[in-house]
């Protein structure tokens, strides 16, 4: 376990090397967050108005809901294929550029689709778990979330690396955590608690900030608060764009135990080299 707690952190500096030499790779998660709100924003009001015409949650009212978890999941696996995409040219050498990362998502539209729609059916199933009045029933919603997560870690690797559909593309980034569990569990656990710790931080530091700064002006209050918001933002798009290399870094550990070439010799190069 220690090997895999050691492998997982060479993992982790080596998906920040990439992100270092390519920082545009975080506009990816960027775009996906506003698309995500116009998605968001379209259906709120849809979604509300028939939550409470059914009294509850209605056919009406689940239908939308998948269309908005489908749509949702559309821009979300849609930005991250990009990303790893991306990510995947300079793993191989390459000096990779927005259009490069948007190119190889829409070659993988149809499978990005069908995916998302795979994706959208478990989204609503889990609500829906975790809507109910039973404490063990949304006790076993949130567990199943995790498994789901962790089991479908490895899904965009495989859509960007292989001409494969959504239900092959979803059966091989299974089959491939069984042998990177370890990694993916500490890996993804280990960045979530890192930049849950730093954005805790950075909120208790933004308040007592903006508080400081309202002693003396509104106007310096209200700009120290929107400096403090906007980082606490970037946190946020570091720590999605450095998850989603992650994945396309362990993708390549798991299926060739081989450096790319742009990292032989540096942290990558260690973390291929201690196969447990």
């Amino acid at each position: 376990m220690f090997e895999k707690f050691a492998r997982s952190w060479e993992l982790v500096k080596a998906s920040a090397e990439v992100l270092r030499s390519d920082r545009e790779l975080m506009l990816f998660p960027v775009l996906s967050g506003l698309s995500s709100l116009l998605v968001l924003a379209t259906f709120v009001l849809p979604l509300a108005m028939l939550r409470t015409a059914d009294g509850g949650l209605g056919i009406g009212a689940v239908a939308t809901a998948f269309a908005f978890y489908f749509c949702q999941y559309t821009v979300i696996v849609f930005f991250n294929v990009a990303l790893v995409g991306a990510a995947m040219i300079r793993l191989d050498g390459g000096d990779p550029t927005l259009s490069d990362g948007l190119a190889a998502a829409r070659a993988r539209l149809p499978a990005i689709l069908g995916y998302a729609a795979i994706a959208a059916t478990v989204g609503v199933l889990l609500q829906a778990m975790k809507g109910k009045d039973n404490a063990l029933v949304r006790l076993l919603g949130s567990g199943l979330g995790v498994t789901w997560t962790l089991a479908t870690f490895m899904v965009v690797p495989v859509l960007v690396s292989r001409n494969v559909g959504p239900v092959d593309a979803l059966r091989q980034g299974v089959s491939l955590l069984r042998d990177t569990w370890g990694e993916n569990a500490i890996g993804n656990v280990g960045i979530g608690a890192a930049f849950g710790v730093l954005t805790s931080l950075a909120v208790v530091a933004a308040v007592a900030l903006t508080l400081l700064a309202a002693q003396a002006s509104l106007a310096l209050a209200v700009a120290i608060g929107a400096l403090c918001v906007l980082a606490v933002l970037l946190l946020g798009v570091y720590q999605a764009a450095l998850t989603a290399v992650y994945s396309a870094v362990l993708y390549r550990f798991a299926t060739t135990h081989q450096a790319p070439p742009a990292f032989r010799g540096i942290a990558l190069q260690q973390a291929f080299s201690t196969k447990a």
